[in-house]
């Protein structure tokens, strides 16, 4: 059987296109594709569809929250942080598959970031 292979890409709406990828790539060094095509790092990937009225999404009418792998997430918090973007962390979104935080970009879309834990038998 024929099966994907992986994302091929995230297409979403933006009241400011440019402005929006020049953020990502400033934040979260996500290559703007005006330039350069965004090559990614090996790793596990999570594909889960959540119940209608889950409200780990945040906002009730959202309907994606986008969890982007990084390798030091303490560092990342730290970099967001420093350029006076928020950082939610909350006790019960770590795990053993590792841990995580919350931002959201200039547009209000959430964003989770994940850092695997190096034993969650994801690999």
């Amino acid at each position: 059987m024929a099966k994907v292979t992986g994302i091929g890409g995230f297409f979403f709406r933006a009241r400011d296109p440019q402005a929006l990828a020049a953020w990502y790539e400033k934040h979260l060094g996500i290559l703007d594709i005006a330039r350069e095509v965004w090559k990614q790092e090996a790793g596990p990937t999570i594909f889960a569809p959540f119940e209608q009225d889950t409200d780990y999404f945040g906002r009730a009418e959202q309907q994606w929250l986008v969890n982007l792998r990084v390798d030091d997430l303490d560092g990342m918090m730290a970099e967001l942080k420093a350029a006076g973007i928020s950082v939610e962390t909350r006790a019960e979104w770590d795990s053993e598959v590792g841990r995580f935080c919350r931002i959201h970009d200039p547009e209000g879309n959430p964003i989770e970031l994940w850092q695997p834990s190096d034993h969650a038998g994801l690999a």
